[in-house]
Formats: structure tokens, C-alpha cells, sequence
């Protein structure tokens, strides 16, 4: 692509695919940092990979570069208070060679008072869709709820008695509510009601992420997923 078609698309969305992960942003943001990998990537001056679909594609940690893209947004690193995977992201940081974002994760700084802490919720919808007939109709749907804030999950089992679900213990001592399945309308009814729910307890929404997978030759699956967050003082023991 020669520098004209850059300049086209410098205020088109550019939609990434990263280790399988999609990401859409603008290219004014993979070049924030011009001396970077994405910078001289997104210039221009360094040769891309294409996915199936036409995607610019980047065989690197998916997950992970959810932090890389919200540094380059924001030009501040904001990490969850239980992340544990800082070694790994040092690693995709020298990788792009963002050398702000590298400077952050050698010399962190708290993104709250000691005493303070961050609580995490996250709420994700996932909905199955045939390729063949009208998505809306056939769609299957659950919601989960994954958190380590037990109030929250009492709360929530208290208030919404009418919806199908049970709870599981996961990793890490984080506890998870499934509603489901359920139909598309249902699906939506109860999401409005959880976010307006969590919202109310203090919490606000830290980032939102959409994956798009097809595990059968006739069937898609979309995963919305949602982020809250909270401050919360520590309590001595």
C-alpha cells in the first residue's frame, strides 16, 4: 500500500486480528507512537499478513493486547488490581516496542491509595446463531456473571428469582452465575436489568470486547463481553 491509500485511510476503522481476537481502532492510534513495530507496521514501512477475511492479522496474545490498544487510546496503563500476568505483558510491550508502555510496566504505578482496591465483575453474553435461518429466530443465548464480590452474587440471586441459572465456583476463588439458555428477547431484557443492577452497586463499566468464532460449518457464536469496575477499602484481618 503506497503512502496516497495511507493517507485515504487514516480516518477509516482498521480491524485487526489479533491471535485470533478482533480488534477495530483507527490508524491514528496504531501510530501514535511512529517508532514503534505498529507504527512503522501501519506506515507503511514494514510488511503485514492478512487473514482470510482481509483482516491485518498479528500472531501474538489476543488477550493481551487488549492493554496494548487501550495504552496507545490513552497513552496511560490501567490494569485490573488481580492482574497477574505483568511478566507476559512486558513481553507483548517489547514485542511492539512501545517504549512509553515499557517504561510503565518496569516502573508501575498504583492506580489507587494503598488502602484501596480494585473489584471486578464481568459479565459476558453468548449467543449462537445459524447461518441459515433468521439469527433473531433460532438464536440460543446465555449470560454469566463472574466475580469474587460474594455480596454482589447474593444480591443478584435474591433479585432476579424468575431467571434459570446456577452458580459455579471457578479459578481463583471468583464465582460465576449462568442464565440460560434463553431466547434472543429474554437475553436482552435480563442484560439490561444486570448492567443497571451492577451499576447501581458502585460499579462502571472499565471496557467492552466482541469475539466472533464458528465452531460448526452452519453456526456462528458471538461473545460479548463486559468489564465493571469498583474501588473498595481493604479490611485488616
Amino acid at each position: 500500500m503506497d503512502n496516497g491509500d495511507w493517507g485515504h485511510r487514516m480516518s477509516s476503522p482498521v480491524t485487526l486480528n489479533v491471535g485470533g481476537h478482533m480488534y477495530t481502532t483507527s490508524l491514528s492510534t496504531l501510530q501514535r507512537y511512529p517508532d514503534s513495530m505498529l507504527g512503522a507496521m501501519f506506515r507503511g514501512d514494514f510488511p503485514t499478513t492478512r487473514d482470510s477475511k482481509g483482516n491485518y492479522f498479528i500472531d501474538r496474545d489476543g488477550t493481551l493486547f487488549r492493554y496494548i490498544l487501550n495504552f496507545l487510546r490513552t497513552s496511560e496503563l490501567t490494569l485490573p488490581a488481580d492482574f497477574t500476568e505483568t511478566d507476559l505483558l512486558r513481553k507483548e510491550a517489547d514485542f511492539y516496542q512501545i517504549e512509553p508502555l515499557i517504561h510503565c510496566l518496569h516502573d508501575p504505578k498504583p492506580l489507587y491509595p494503598p488502602d484501596i482496591y480494585e473489584q471486578v465483575v464481568e459479565l459476558s453474553s453468548t449467543r449462537k446463531l445459524s447461518k441459515y435461518s433468521n439469527p433473531v429466530a433460532v438464536i440460543i443465548t446465555q449470560l454469566t456473571i463472574t466475580t469474587k464480590v460474594h455480596g454482589l452474587l447474593e444480591g443478584i440471586s435474591n433479585n432476579f428469582t424468575k431467571w434459570s441459572k446456577h452458580m459455579m465456583d471457578t479459578r481463583d476463588c471468583q464465582v460465576s452465575f449462568t442464565f440460560g439458555p434463553c431466547d434472543y428477547h429474554q437475553e436482552i431484557s435480563l442484560r439490561v436489568h444486570l448492567m443497571d443492577y451492577i451499576m447501581k452497586q458502585g460499579f462502571t463499566i472499565r471496557n467492552t470486547r466482541v469475539h466472533h468464532m464458528s465452531e460448526r460449518a452452519n453456526e456462528n457464536t458471538v461473545e460479548h463481553h463486559w468489564t465493571f469496575c469498583r474501588p473498595a477499602r481493604k479490611v485488616e484481618d
